[in-house]
């Protein structure tokens, strides 16, 4: 069994004091950076001069959902800047193949974001090219919402699929995760669990994060 990785999600970091909020949840394997548009989702958050601020002070691994209507217009500069891991919402974009290719073609890894309400059967075609699925277990556009339940078994169900076609892919789940509903999240069949609030809002992030782990 693979190790679990927690991505914090620097959404709901202190942005005032942002390179020690960065330091103090450095246990994590990853920052996970939530990109806005006010378009795809009502909320807008930051852009690339923050994502770029925020590689300037880590070496941790960056991954951006991209919640936004052109996602592809990220793909090049988000690059650039160093960010590892890549995901987008295939509603936004009429060519998810082309997408897909673009970022591994930048040394990204790729990934596709499905809203609670979104089958998995839209995967069907392009689930073979992905490096990892992001299943939103909160429907997207602001932190600290409640996880929805139902997504437990849909995690179960890409798990399923992934392990009979043979497939690497990965599972990331985003989405009111916290101490309670972790572990169901992890036997579930999940490998990435992004927590936001409740590593951010604690007083401790380092033991936030190994609880998330259950450690």
């Amino acid at each position: 069994m693979k190790p679990i990785q927690i991505a914090a999600s620097v959404l709901s970091c202190d942005f005032a004091h942002l390179d020690k909020e960065l330091s103090r949840a450095s246990d994590a394997n990853m920052f996970h950076l939530d990109i806005m548009d006010g378009h795809y989702v009502p909320n807008l958050t930051f852009g690339q001069p923050i994502v770029l601020k925020i590689r300037q002070l880590t070496k941790i691994p960056l991954d951006a959902h991209l919640m936004v209507t052109n996602p592809e217009n990220y793909v090049a500069p988000f690059a650039s800047i160093g960010v590892n891991w890549f995901s987008f919402h295939q509603e936004c974009v009429y060519h998810s193949h082309r997408v897909v290719q673009q970022i591994k073609s930048l040394g990204m890894k790729a990934g596709i974001a499905l809203n609670p309400a979104t089958p998995l059967s839209t995967l069907d075609c392009i689930l073979p090219d992905l490096d990892f699925v992001l299943l939103m277990s909160v429907n997207p556009g602001f932190s600290g919402q409640e996880f929805i339940p139902s997504v437990l078994e849909k995690i179960i169900q890409l798990k399923d699929i992934i392990t009979k076609n043979s497939l690497n892919t990965l599972i990331e789940v985003d989405g009111g995760i916290n101490e309670t509903n972790a572990s169901l999240v992890i036997a579930a069949g999940a490998d990435i669990l992004v927590s936001a609030s409740y590593i951010f809002g604690s007083t401790d992030y380092s033991a936030a994060i190994r609880s998330l782990r259950g450690s």
